[in-house]
């Protein structure tokens, strides 16, 4: 079991509505942009960047560099957030 302070990274990192949105559709969406997450969710670039740059920080997103478009995907640790929720 982790540890108290890295599980409350990651809920940190998750206590979010538009975070847990980006979570849901980054797990249903391999390699999607911050463009289309934006897109999907009719929401401004900047705050998108900013709730992903957490997910990052939280170690629950993984960015992927390609050319000038970002990719992203989840962590292991985000796959498993993911179904938690799931089955909260």
């Amino acid at each position: 079991m982790k540890k108290a302070r890295q599980l409350e990274r990651y809920f940190k990192g998750a206590a979010n509505h538009r975070r847990i949105e980006i979570l849901t559709i980054v797990n249903k969406n391999y390699g999607i942009t911050l463009e289309r997450v934006a897109e999907m969710l009719e929401c401004n670039f900047k705050t998108i960047s900013e709730h992903t740059r957490r997910l990052v920080q939280a170690g629950l997103l993984v960015k992927v560099y390609r050319g000038r478009e970002v990719a992203h995907s989840l962590s292991p640790y985000g796959k498993r957030f993911v179904e938690f929720m799931k089955t909260f």
